[in-house]
């Protein structure tokens, strides 16, 4: 056996297994006939990326999955991948432009999605350069772009099938858009804060009458393009105006008074105004009433040309010059401060500005209905089950996807329009030429569509598209439906519902059978972790001081499926100490194993003792609910499963055990300490594969040391339980012995005593277990324990001066005597018990007290006789402590 380095340096060796394994193919799928198969799909992180604490947590939990079947022996596959980020890796190019002093538009679109590429091409690497650093043992060679020849075709394949099957559609709607970037965003796309802003409370003239309509609003400069007044039918105030004309003012156009049961009496005013083009509420309302949409503002934020006084100026510019000449007409009656929710867009933090555009659609309701069953029928898992009212909630009301974005980097719609406008969906321009051909009886000039599809659109395809789809490959064979999909809660709409959607849709299956929805990491006070707060580590950075293993095995011990990460750097402290332990406990055994060859030993000639039936009973019952645990997506119990298993039971317990056998040199313990090499190296060995998924760095260096074949413990056999040996009767003795060793060294420490003192001890007890158990370990418990002498039997007399403690049934008593000074220990029991007294006097008190009886709370009166009985033992205790030395 090799020795380890006396220190663990996880930075000497994990770049150097990670080369290894990437360049001997260990991570490649295998598709063997009568395997079972497993996959995963990353969510692919944008290209853009680097890599940040949630990456750490997402890609801890799948590769921990993917490493924990692929060593149970399953096909599996998990598949790499990035997404292209339109909006995103459109603004990185832009401002590498402006910093040249150019535009897009300069050098234009084909130009630009060359440059898009090249910068692709050079920094797009960054993330999953990154993601080896943490070990995610993924198919490198199966890597996937969602801008890639082959996506990029299934991509149009799936379009021309919606389109072709009614569920795509062009039309005006209402969506979110950012001025800055010049195009429609998806919901998720926009961030929301509260912002302090005001209420600007206007008067709107009726009519030929001396009344007036006065409305409250946060965006006064929108009036321009009112297209009604609308108030509740059931509002008394405001009943007699319904049907009535108000006059707008500034603008001077008439607009009805409307009624509708969506305006909130108690809200403002109770009556708001309606702007279709310019609110998605307003929109839904305008379509009721056949309302007409009026558009105040040009599509970078302007206000349009129809309003001369206002026209050309910024938006917020012009909210400032229309309220001075609101005020200056007698239009404006107040202004309140007023805290509202402000939408952004997520990549340049610009305000959102909802418009009405003409988009491409898709229709959702058809697809959602099975997307609905395949999870009430338990066929989809999402995990947490609470998520499940969620995603039932935003399916039912689900409104139709708006999937054309206004940008040049992405997935080019493809359509094609004739000279009058006439719509071609092909797959190329020849295809388009073909149709138009056929159309028109000659060959007419065409006009590419230059929007582009949302990005999540090509993410929706990801779990078929990734495996070869449309063609049939063995791969969509083997691997789909994938086993699971491992994500954040925050796109269980934009991205799971919809790729359930289009799987069931295209592939006419599920596309994956559990989802695990993990939390969010944030700071040790709460806070989602960002840049702008400073509360973001760098993983790298934590990588470097710490080590991939220790980081992951932290993550993953402290995450509870569905609960969000509450991080501190604190936190690793604990998966690097447990490391530590690791290599300490592995250099040890390694250390004590010369002379031992595992392949030349004849089990029939071992002496198993309790403590290694004991410790293999422990070892197999572990590799169960590990196991388990794992199946269930239970990581964290998982986790600590393996953690107790390898630091309470193998290092603290058996390894110290085993040194008494291992220093015993004469010749009647030669045959014990063989045994007990080969239960260390059997339990190292089999230890290390349990936890090779959580930390595969550290036990892929130790196993290396300790192998008898393979390449890899990555490709070794998980440990399968064998319920044969796990014996509780075993466990119940073992436990017991704990109990008695704890119970002495207890005894010891209060008393000032030298661990390494041998002393006597009387056990009384009735138990048949338990004097069984230390009939046949007596030896071993003497030995262990540092008992000179040990006397146990059922009625034995207990001894004077002597420390006490309960363990099970028995009553153990340490003799004092000649080990103590006497007056120093009877005087140090009497100080003790008058504190005790004074405590149980108060307690006691309170609790004879008929006021106090008659107010307290039940949970309040059992908290205090909770104390009475703590206080009445420890006297009791006390008392018979004195009596002993008395």
């Amino acid at each position: 056996m090799k020795e380890l380095n006396k220190t663990y340096s996880p930075h000497d060796i994990e770049s150097k297994w990670y080369k290894y394994w990437e360049d001997s193919k260990f991570f490649a799928a295998k598709m063997e006939e009568g395997k079972p198969s497993y996959s995963i799909v990353i969510p692919p992180p944008n290209v853009t990326g680097i890599l940040h604490m949630g990456h750490i947590l997402n890609n801890s939990i799948q590769d921990t999955l993917i490493r924990y079947k692929r060593m149970c022996g399953f096909n599996t596959l998990w598949m790499p991948g990035t997404d292209h980020a339109g909006i995103a890796t459109q603004n990185k190019v832009e401002r590498k432009l402006a910093d040249e002093g150019l535009t897009k538009e300069d050098i234009g679109r084909d130009e630009f999605i060359k440059q898009v590429w090249e910068w692709k091409e050079q920094y797009g690497g960054v993330i999953t350069t990154q993601q080896r650093r943490i070990g995610a043992s993924l198919d490198w060679d199966r890597e996937r772009f969602t801008m890639d020849e082959g996506l990029s075709e299934s991509v149009k394949d799936i379009f021309i099938k919606l389109y072709n099957d009614g569920l795509i559609y062009q039309g005006e709607y209402m969506v979110n858009w950012c001025p800055r970037c010049g195009t429609a965003l998806a919901d998720d796309e926009v961030d929301h804060e509260d912002k302090a802003g005001n209420f600007w409370h206007l008067r709107y003239p009726v009519k030929d009458s001396e009344e007036f309509l006065i409305i409250a609003t946060t965006r006064p400069e929108t009036m321009l393009a009112d297209a009604a007044i609308a108030v509740n039918p059931n509002d008394d105030r405001y009943k007699h105006l319904v049907g009535k004309t108000v006059v707008l003012p500034l603008v001077g156009r008439e607009i009805p008074v409307i009624a509708d049961e969506y305006v909130d009496m108690e809200f403002g005013t109770g009556a708001l105004k309606i702007t279709p083009a310019h609110d998605p509420n307003d929109f839904t309302i305008g379509e009721k009433h056949n309302l007409p949409i009026i558009n105040m503002m040009t599509p970078d934020g302007k206000v349009v040309g129809e309003y001369e006084k206002y026209a050309g100026l910024d938006r917020f510019e012009a909210r400032k010059v229309i309220v001075a000449d609101l005020e200056a007409a007698g239009n404006l009656v107040k202004v309140e401060a007023h805290s509202h929710n402000v939408g952004t867009c997520y990549r340049c933090n610009t305000v959102i500005e909802p418009r009405v555009s003409k988009q491409w659609f898709v229709k959702m309701k058809p697809l959602a209905e099975r997307a609905l069953e395949v999870v009430r029928n338990g066929r989809v898992k999402l995990m947490p089950k609470r998520w499940e009212k969620v995603y039932y909630n935003w399916l039912e009301n689900i409104r139709d996807w708006c999937i054309s974005r206004q940008i040049w980097w992405g997935h080019r719609i493809p359509v094609w329009y004739g000279p009058d406008n006439h719509m071609f969906v092909a797959k190329s321009t020849e295809d388009a030429m073909a149709q138009a051909k056929a159309h028109y009886g000659k060959e007419v000039e065409l006009t590419e569509e230059t929007d582009v599809l949302d990005t999540w659109f090509s993410s929706a395809l990801w779990p078929f598209s990734t495996l070869g789809w449309p063609n049939k490959t063995k791969e969509l064979e083997t691997f789909y439906p994938t086993s699971a999909l491992v994500t954040g809660a925050d796109i269980l709409f934009f991205w799971v519902a919809r790729m359930i959607m289009f799987g069931l849709y295209t592939m006419d299956d599920i596309p994956f059978e559990n989802v695990y929805l993990h939390g969010i990491v944030r700071d040790d006070i709460g806070r989602k972790m960002s840049k702008s707060l400073g509360n973001s580590p760098d993983p790298l950075k934590l990588i470097d001081e710490y080590g991939a293993d220790a980081i992951r095995f932290t993550m993953l011990y402290n995450t509870s499926q569905g609960q969000d990460v509450h991080f501190s750097e604190k936190l690793l402290e604990m998966g690097r100490n447990f490391a530590n332990k690791i290599w300490n406990v592995s250099r040890f055994v390694l250390m004590n194993l010369d002379g031992f060859d595992i392949t030349s030993v004849n089990k029939d000639e071992l002496k198993l003792e309790l403590v290694d039936k004991w410790i293999f009973s422990r070892l197999n019952k572990t590799a169960k609910e590990v196991g388990e645990k794992l199946d269930k997506f239970q990581l964290d119990e998982a986790a600590k499963t393996v953690y107790e298993f390898l630091r309470g039971d193998f290092c603290d317990w058996y390894v110290e055990l085993a040194k008494v056998r291992l220093y015993n040199s004469d010749e009647s313990g030669l045959a014990s300490k063989k045994t007990a090499q080969y239960v260390l190296w059997t339990i190292l060995d089999a230890g290390l594969k349990l936890l090779h998924p959580f930390m595969p760095f550290i036990t892929e260096e130790i196993w290396q040391n300790i192998k008898v074949a393979g390449d890899t413990i990555m490709l070794s056999e998980y440990p399968v339980p064998k319920d044969e040996l796990i014996d509780e009767n075993v466990e119940k003795s073992f436990e017991y012995i704990q109990g008695l060793i704890s119970s002495l060294r207890n005894i010891k420490a209060e008393r000032g005593i030298s661990p390494a003192k041998e002393v006597k001890v009387v056990i009384r007890t009735k138990n048949p277990m338990e004097l069984k158990t230390l009939e046949d370990n007596y030896i071993f418990i003497t030995k262990l324990a540092k008992i000179e002498e040990l006397t146990f039997g059922e009625d034995l007399e207990a001894p004077e001066q002597s420390g006490f403690r309960v363990n099970g049934d028995s009553e153990v008593y340490m003799i004092l005597t000649g080990l103590l000074d006497v007056e120093a220990e009877v005087k140090k029991i009497k100080e003790q018990l008058v504190k005790v007294e004074k405590e149980l006097e108060k307690v006691n008190r309170k609790l004879s007290d008929e006021k106090f009886l008659g107010k307290a709370p039940e949970h309040i009166l059992d908290r205090e006789r909770k104390i009475q009985k703590e206080y009445q033992d420890k006297y009791d205790k006390l008392m018979e402590n004195l009596k002993n030395f008395q």
